[in-house]
């Protein structure tokens, strides 16, 4: 107590005050371990290897339940199992696809008349790589001597947790520190046979059958983007959209992906939903709709139905109510420091109410927070300006504020949107469409005019933004952007050569490559 009345009588913040005060705690007590990791995902797995770093006993508790169709994954959570990694497999194979009939325009001697994947092939080495990195990560774990159980953990009390032995045995452990890193799953809609004959983007990537004819339903980027590389591979995709496609992104650029999408023959039921699904006789899959605006029902057949509606929060198991932690909906609600409303209590990734759910932000978000328990740091996570990508044909790419935030924000006559179509050099030769190559700045009217956001539509857009994000959080401006010299010819240098405002109604398209 008298501690408590010395700390706060200095001025010390709350959050820093309560840490201190575990950190007394800790010397009354004898605890199990330092930390537990409820979790064995990417920001889970990157805060126990920073705390073990630091000197900290740390153990992680990481089981994943089997989806409805019975898909099963090793450690290293949703990005390595069935996210980020063998989506960009998939990206890359579709696009090289494309790459054999382009290079017969450029001179190659492929026969591109027959051309077709192998798709088990395909999973085969995609499943193999991904147990690789499940190896590399258990040695990682193990060399670093972070204990790892796979095992669902369960708050008994605040500073408890239960997990079953592989044996079925109970066994109770206490921490000083817990942080929670379950992340979320796929949501299945309330319909009949959503469970029992669709799949997710958990199951699609270690699927045995070949898709066929697949009706993607939801428009975020999962679904948009598993559309693209089943079209890429040479399947028939069918996005169902509830209402918009890519809800929380710049409406301008959603479009435009959208437009391009169908440019390559996607096909879009609109302000449409699921009602049903049903086995044929034929083994098909006959799917019931309605259009939200018409009213009317509809029905069609499909090979598969893959669900891309959005995530809940895993916190079912969790027990929550034992240790007082505070949810919204599947999350867990946190402050700036990532804390609950239990002071030793902690979370991370995309169990987060609010935050944006990216292997990357949970990750850095993760070893900031060992580093401010076990290492005395001060620094805490920013979740401004995050960029981010979706890996479409022609990927979209931002980060920043949308136009619309801005104009939300600061007024529409307070920012001033560059923008411009470009034609990248490469897609002369093959003839392929730049209708939808696109690029945007959205900037502050006044001064040198800082710059709030970047948007991007073309090849490799993740990796053009990558550098443009640094650059934005340091405090890029217009006049920086258009002084500096671009690197000729990428389709990155089309940042630097932007001269035109919407405001200025003036056509945007370029005249050529190099004026």
């Amino acid at each position: 107590m008298m501690l408590l009345k010395s700390l706060r009588s200095s001025g010390t913040s709350r959050s820093v005050l309560l840490l201190r005060c575990a950190g007394s705690l800790r010397n009354a007590i004898k605890f199990d371990y330092d930390l537990v990791v409820l979790g064995g995902g990417s920001g889970g797995l990157a805060c126990a290897k920073e705390a073990v770093a630091y000197g900290a006993r740390v153990l992680c508790l990481d089981y994943v339940k089997p989806t409805p169709a019975g898909t099963k994954w090793g450690v290293g959570g949703t990005c390595v199992n069935v996210g980020c990694i063998p989506k960009k497999l998939m990206h890359q194979a579709s696009l090289l696809g494309e790459a054999v009939h382009e290079a017969v325009a450029y001179g190659w001697n492929v026969d591109d008349r027959d051309i077709k994947p192998d798709w088990k092939k395909l999973v085969k080495v995609v499943q193999n790589h991904i147990k690789s990195v499940n190896w590399v990560t258990r040695v990682d774990l193990r060399d670093k001597k972070v204990e790892y159980v796979n095992s669902i953990g369960s708050f008994v009390d605040p500073h408890t947790i239960q997990y079953k032995t592989k044996q079925g045995e109970l066994k109770q452990l206490t921490a000083q520190y817990v942080v929670i890193a379950v992340g979320g799953r796929p949501r299945y809609p309330p319909i009949k046979g959503a469970f029992e004959l669709g799949i997710t983007s958990d199951d699609i990537f270690s699927y045995e059958k070949e898709p066929g004819r697949t009706l993607v339903v939801g428009a975020g980027y999962v679904g948009l983007e598993c559309a693209c590389f089943l079209k890429g591979l040479g399947y028939d995709p069918t996005v169902m959209v509830r209402s918009i496609v890519l809800r929380g992104f710049d409406r301008q650029m959603s479009e435009f992906l959208a437009a391009m999408m169908t440019e390559r023959g996607i096909r879009f039921l609109n302000t449409t939903i699921p009602m049903g699904v049903d086995r044929t006789p034929e083994g098909k899959l006959l799917v019931q709709y309605r259009n939200t605006t018409t009213q009317t029902d509809e029905s069609d057949v499909f090979d598969t139905v893959l669900w891309a509606i959005g995530r809940k929060g895993l916190i079912g198991d969790l027990n929550l109510g034992a240790a007082g932690v505070q949810t919204y909906n599947d999350k867990v609600i946190v402050d700036h420091t990532e804390a609950t409303n239990v002071p030793h209590i902690f979370a991370v990734g995309d169990i987060i109410y609010g935050r944006p759910e990216l292997t990357p932000v949970a990750i850095l978000a993760g070893r900031l927070l060992a580093r401010r328990l076990f290492a005395g740091s001060t620094q805490l996570m920013d979740y401004t300006d995050v960029a981010t990508t979706v890996f479409t044909p022609l990927e979209y790419s931002c980060v920043g504020m949308s136009e619309e935030m801005a104009i939300e924000r600061l007024g529409a006559d307070n920012i001033e949107v560059f923008h411009g179509y470009y034609k990248p050099t490469e897609f002369f030769i093959p003839q392929k469409s730049f209708r939808h190559c696109y690029l945007k700045v959205v900037a502050e009217l006044s001064g040198d005019q800082k710059i709030l956001g970047l948007h991007y539509i073309g090849p490799v857009a993740g990796e053009v933004i990558q550098g443009f994000a640094a650059a934005l959080k340091s405090g890029l401006t217009v006049k920086t952007l258009l002084n500096t010299v671009g690197i000729h010819p990428t389709t990155a240098e089309e940042f630097t050569r932007l001269s035109v405002t919407k405001r200025s109604g003036v056509d945007p398209t370029p005249a050529s490559c190099c004026s």
